[in-house]
This record gives structure tokens, sequence and C-alpha cells, in this order.
């Protein structure tokens, strides 16, 4: 269905993603449109949008105008559908309808399935990428403002996403999304600008593009690579530079995370040797987030850590490959047991981590999947609990949250 730029409005949401063609995506289903995006979207001189979706809800004060809430008003016409002034309210009643407030579970499945769709995006950006030709660097840039978007308003179920759920094997796509959050709030807590955190999740979804100029033997190769293998996959850096400041035209300072962040605070990584304050700090923040996030994903050589252990390895670095401050901030926000961790309670009860102090990484907030009865909870049904006020639980081991990710 076809919907004109001209009758949207900021704050309205649909049921289904909406794109601008047939590559090109503009706001995942459940997501308001902003007039930023509007406005974009005038700016690119593009009359209509498309979506299969109807209007889930508007903000306070957005009322469709006649013949303008949903679809063009020949829609309905040449369905033999009544007048516009009928199709409007309608479309008004099926609005009010449906932005009632969703039970906790489909808010997060919502939540879920736009996060999905931001990974399909990426991946079918990068796939134009691997075939040879130069995509439309506008997809990264709507993406990036689809996530700043998604953590602003869902931060903690979005970074639960990372340990807590099931996802298809996307490789590349679902790391750079995962890195691009997790680095997102690393920047925030170190006070970012808007500009600087837009280059920052561009550089973070952009970081291994160059992979996909890499022969596919290497790429797929299980096993020590030889000398010159090493040699190809240590120059993946400059090829993800190209891509991002040649072809795709973004900023240097987003080509320099893309070509930096395999450079280790020792100066000891590649492909320059850079080292300390030499590396960008954008850098130093992508390495950290993809280190962490490389470690708790499937790879075809190796199967997931927990979210305990590869915060444990992060933690013991010793000043090697990561910025120590950019530790202490990833701590911070992640906590020693991240959002989405699996943990044994000394009563014997297993639960969920829901949410991180940072003043007290070890004693998080937690959702029970399974009480100390040996129950299995439902969903959001568990009771949530606070440790930092409960002083007489503690957590005793951490477990794989891949065996509890039908209770998630």
């Amino acid at each position: 269905m076809k919907v004109p730029v001209s009758t949207l409005r900021a704050g309205l949401v649909f049921s289904k993603p909406v794109y601008i063609d047939d590559d090109n995506f503009l706001v995942p289903a459940g997501i308001e449109i902003r007039e930023k995006d509007i406005e974009q979207l005038r700016s690119w001189h593009i009359e209509t949008v498309e979506t299969d979706g109807a209007i889930m809800s508007m903000s306070p004060g957005v009322v469709p105008e006649s013949g303008e809430a949903v679809a063009e008003q020949d829609v309905g016409q040449a369905d033999g559908g009544g007048s516009a002034e009928q199709d409007a309210a309608e479309q008004a009643e099926e609005a009010a309808l449906m932005g009632r407030i969703l039970p906790e579970d489909q808010k997060i499945d919502l939540i879920f399935w736009n996060y999905l769709d931001i990974i399909k995006e990426i991946d079918e950006f990068f796939a134009c990428i691997a075939s040879g030709a130069i995509p439309d660097a506008r997809v990264v840039t709507i993406l990036t403002e689809d996530l700043i978007q998604t953590i602003r308003e869902n931060r903690i179920t979005t970074v639960g996403f990372i340990l807590g759920s099931e996802t298809p094997n996307r490789g590349l796509a679902k790391n750079s999304i995962n890195t691009a959050i997790l680095s997102a709030l690393i920047a925030e807590e170190f006070g970012y600008s808007e500009q600087n955190l837009r280059q920052l999740i561009t550089g973070a979804l952009l970081h291994d593009v160059g992979m996909l100029r890499l022969p596919w033997e290497i790429l797929d190769k299980r096993g020590q690579f030889s000398p010159e293998e090493t040699w190809q996959m240590q120059a993946h850096p400059f090829y993800s530079y190209d891509v991002v400041y040649k072809e795709l035209e973004f900023p240097e300072d987003v080509g320099c995370i893309v070509i930096q962040h395999h450079e280790y605070w020792n100066g000891e990584g590649y492909p320059r040797h850079f080292r300390r304050q030499d590396i960008a700090m954008g850098a130093r923040i992508v390495s950290a987030a993809d280190a962490f996030e490389a470690m708790v994903s499937e790879k075809t050589y190796r199967n997931s850590m927990i979210g305990y252990q590869a915060m444990k390895n992060i933690l013991s670095d010793n000043s090697r490959r990561f910025d120590p401050d950019v530790l202490k901030t990833f701590v911070r926000i992640m906590g020693i047991y991240p959002i989405g961790s699996v943990i044994r309670l000394n009563t014997g009860a297993v639960a969920r981590v829901t949410d991180v102090r940072k003043e007290a990484p070890l004693r998080p907030k937690i959702r029970i999947l399974i009480d100390e009865r040996g129950t299995a909870i439902q969903s959001q049904e568990g009771n949530v609990i606070d440790l930092l006020r409960e002083k007489n639980l503690f957590i005793t081991r951490a477990l794989n949250h891949r065996h509890y990710a039908k209770r998630a």
C-alpha cells in the first residue's frame, strides 16, 4: 500500500514496517514516524512510502485529516469503499482500538521483531556490498536513527536481546547491530554529542564491512591461518575504510573507527600498530563492544560464552587490548552479570538478569524463571527481585542462557 508523504504526520505508528521503496527502510513496525523522518523524505523528493500495515496508534494531538489517515484517498474509492470522511472515521476508530496499551510480553515481542527487522535490513545492505555494488548510504543513516530511538525508548529490553533471546544467525549483520547497541550505551555514558553518537553508531554498524571483500575460503576456514591468509585477514580494516570513506562517502571520523577498531591499547594490534590515545576514541569503544559481542555469539568454529564468562575475559585484559576507561564504563553499564544473563541463586531458584546497577555490578535486578521448588514460571509472570535490597539472596553461579531461551 502506497502512502503519500504529504499525509504523514509525526507520531504515526504503523503495524508493519514502512519502506521508502523495495530496498530502503524508513521505520520499523511499532515505531513512531518523526518529523525528522518526514523532512528527510521531502529533502530527497520522495512522494510516497510503502507499508503492508495499518495505523496502530498516534501521539496525543495527532489526528488524521480527511482522506489522509493511512492510504491514498483513491484506494478506498477504487475498492468500492465509502466516502473519504467515512474512511477517515473508520481508520481513526481502528487506531484507537489498536493503540490501547499492550500487555508487557506483547510489547517485548513487538520490540524484538523490530530488532530482527533492523538486522535484516543491514544484512541486505551487506549483501549488496558483497555483490560488488555500491548501495545507498542513506540506508545506514536511517538504521542509525532507528537504533538510537530503539535504544533510548527500550534500553533494557534491547540490550537483553544480545544475550537473552534466540535470533536467526545472520553472522556479520547480527554482530554489527549488537556492537552498535553496546557502543551507543558506552558513548552515551561518556557524554557523546548527538553528532558524534551518530558517527559512532555508523562506524560500529560498518566496522567489519571490509570482510565482505575477502575471499570466501578465508572467511569460511576453520583452523589456523597461513602467514599469507593472516596478512589478508588483517588487511580487512583497509577494505572497510575504502568502503566507508571512499565508496559510501561517510566522514573521515567514521573511517577512523572502522580502520582502527583492531588496534590494541598496548600497540600490538593491527593494521598500523597505533597505541593508547593515538587510537580514535570511537574505535576504542567499538573494539570493546565488538569483542564482547563476539564472545557471546555462536560461531561456526566454537560455541558462545555465557555473559558472565565473557565479562570476566574482558576484565582480565590488564590494559593490553582495551582502553581501561572504556572497560570501566562498560562494566558500569553492563554489570558483571549482563542483562539477559541467567543465574542461580543461593536458594536454588533460577532467574534472568533484567537490569543492572552501576554502583553495585554484582547485585542486579532479576526475574525468577524457576522458583526454589523447581516450578517453571511463565514469561513475564516471575517476580522481579532487586538483589541490592534483598540482602539474604545472592548469585551462586551463572548458567547458559540458551538452555532457558524459551522462558525469556
